[in-house]
């Protein structure tokens, strides 16, 4: 369940970073909005290493307005293709397991 999570997880790093880029602690935060998705900078700050490195998201460093720069995490065009097969691929999920689970005893 931990890697579906995970997996899961990733995608909704990157369906934030295609409404405006951000910084790590920002999508922090907007994760931990929900608990299901909530998930700690341990989690965060690898999974975007592991994504900048898949190149799906680029970087900047911008000056920040308390304390030190920031890096920000942008979505890249592959980023962007991958998270839209992504959304295509989740819908067909989501509906085939809904069906089943909701489906009740036979």
């Amino acid at each position: 369940m931990s890697e579906l999570r995970r997996g899961t997880v990733a995608f909704c790093v990157l369906a934030l970073l295609d409404v405006r880029e951000r910084y790590a602690v920002e999508l922090v935060s907007e994760l931990a909005a929900s608990d299901a998705l909530a998930a700690g900078q341990g989690t965060i700050y690898p999974m975007l290493s592991r994504l900048r490195s898949d190149g799906l998201v680029s970087t900047t460093w911008q000056e920040s307005p308390a304390g030190p720069p920031r890096r920000y995490y942008r979505l890249t065009e592959s980023g962007a293709a991958a998270l839209a097969a992504f959304r295509d691929e989740w819908s067909r999920l989501r509906d085939a397991v809904d069906s089943l689970l909701l489906a009740g005893p036979t």
